[in-house]
Order: C-alpha cells, then structure tokens, then sequence
C-alpha cells in the first residue's frame, strides 16, 4: 500500500454501496488507525522512562517526596504500566491521523476543495486537543493532586499513599478526557457550519446542553468524584458558552 493511498478518501459513487462494501472500508478505517497508532505506541515505548517522568512531573513539582513515595504493588507493572502510558501517549501523537482516518470514512464525497479544508480542520483539532492536555497538565493535574492529598492528610488524618498505577491512571485519564473535552467547539462549529444547529438553538438549549455536558465528563472522568467532575464539566460547559458566541458571529457575519 502506497502511502499516497494510505491517506487517500475511499472511493464514493452515485449508487448506494452494498453492505459487505461499507464493511471492508470499515475494516481498511480500522486497519489504518491500527497501523498509525501502533507506531505512535512503540515510538512512546522506546522512551517510556522520559515518558513516565513526564507524567509524574506535576507531582514532584508540588512535593519530590510525594514522588517517591509512590508505590509499585505488582511484580511486572513496570512493564505493564509502559505499556498502558504508551498506548495514551501513543493515543496524543496518532490524534491527527485518527481524525483524517475518520473523516474519510465517514465523509467520501467530498470535492476536491473540501478535501483540501479537511487538513486543517484536522490540524485544529488537534491544536484544541492539545490544548486541553497543556491546560490539564499544567493547570488542573495539579490542583486536583493536591486537593486529594490534603483532603486525605487534613481531613480524614490518613496518610497517602498512592501506587504507580492508581497515580499514572489517574493523570493520563484526566489528561487525555481534557484533550477530548476541548474538541466540543470544533464538532458545534462544524454542526453550525453544515447548517445543522445554529445560535438560536444553541442558546435555547443551553439547560440541556448543561446536563449533558456533566453526563459526558462523569463518563469520561478518571474518578466519579464530584470534585474531578467540576474540574472537568466546568471548562466543558465553558467552551459551549464560546461556542454559542462564535456561533452569534458566524450569524452576523453571514448577514443572517
């Protein structure tokens, strides 16, 4: 397979597809997405221990003892924990590709121009994914850390102490659901752009879009703690709240 043909949309035509062909695009999607991602993965396994630091810097930032006293419960989970930590990073580097990936699959007719706008698209959601991994990393990774280590230590007089892999899972999951909360403008403004909703519904179901939003960041949430749920739901319903303004330009801007 060429690599021309590997990033190429699948062929549309006028007439409807049969079943079994719509199956084999399905499993060329898969087989591409696997592909990418596998190397994503082994490239993120041959710098695992870099990998890992990464990952435990907010924690040695507020304490370097908090860092050390983490604990490895299981004989391989230096092994298994690589692997776990690299299909996330893995997850990270493949993002761009899964959505070009998806986008042809899902998306086979379109025109030469728009084909062409796709690549972009992609690039800004994957600016907006990594976005909500800097913003988590850097602004939420360690206020949640140190919320959980302080309510254990001065409210409940326990001492914590966290293993490897309640700590890694933690961080990358509440990383990685950020990175996923901050692609919510992207998909609204392309639902706006192809005229499926537009700012008088988005500003009318603002309440449902709220229990929604909530919904999602309990499902995508490391913990099901309510402080974690804030923290994540919180920027979430932000980022509809801009969603609805640039929805509003996007409106006057097309003289509507």
């Amino acid at each position: 397979m060429s690599l021309k043909r590997f990033f190429d949309f699948r062929e549309s035509r006028d007439e409807a597809k049969p079943f079994l062909a719509h199956l084999e695009d399905l499993r060329m999607t898969i087989i591409k997405i696997a592909v990418v991602l596998g190397i994503t993965m082994t490239l993120c396994f041959a710098f695992r221990s870099q990998l890992a630091g990464i990952i435990q810097h907010p924690l040695v930032a507020m304490d370097p003892t908090r860092a050390a006293n983490l604990q490895s419960l299981g004989v391989a989970d230096s092994f298994t924990i690589s692997l776990e930590l690299s299909l996330y990073g893995g997850i990270v580097l493949a993002f761009p590709f899964v959505l070009l990936f998806l986008a042809e699959f899902v998306l086979p007719a379109l025109n030469p121009v728009e084909k062409r706008l796709l690549y972009p698209v992609a690039l800004v959601g994957f600016a907006l994914f990594l976005m909500g991994v800097v913003f988590s990393y850097f602004v939420i990774l360690p206020m949640a850390l140190e919320f959980f280590f302080k309510d254990a230590r001065a409210t409940m007089h326990w001492q914590p102490t966290w293993t490897v892999r309640e700590y890694y899972s933690f961080a990358t999951q509440l990383v990685i659901g950020f990175g996923l909360a901050f692609e919510l403008p992207l998909v609204i403004l392309v639902l706006v752009k192809l005229g499926i909703v537009d700012y008088a519904l988005l500003k009318r179901t603002r309440s449902y879009a709220l229990v929604i939003i909530f919904v999602i960041a309990a499902v995508i949430a490391p913990t099901p703690d309510v402080v974690t749920l804030m923290l994540m739901g919180g920027p979430m319903y932000a980022l509809y709240e801009i969603c609805i303004a640039i929805s509003w330009f996007m409106r006057r801007r097309g003289g509507e």
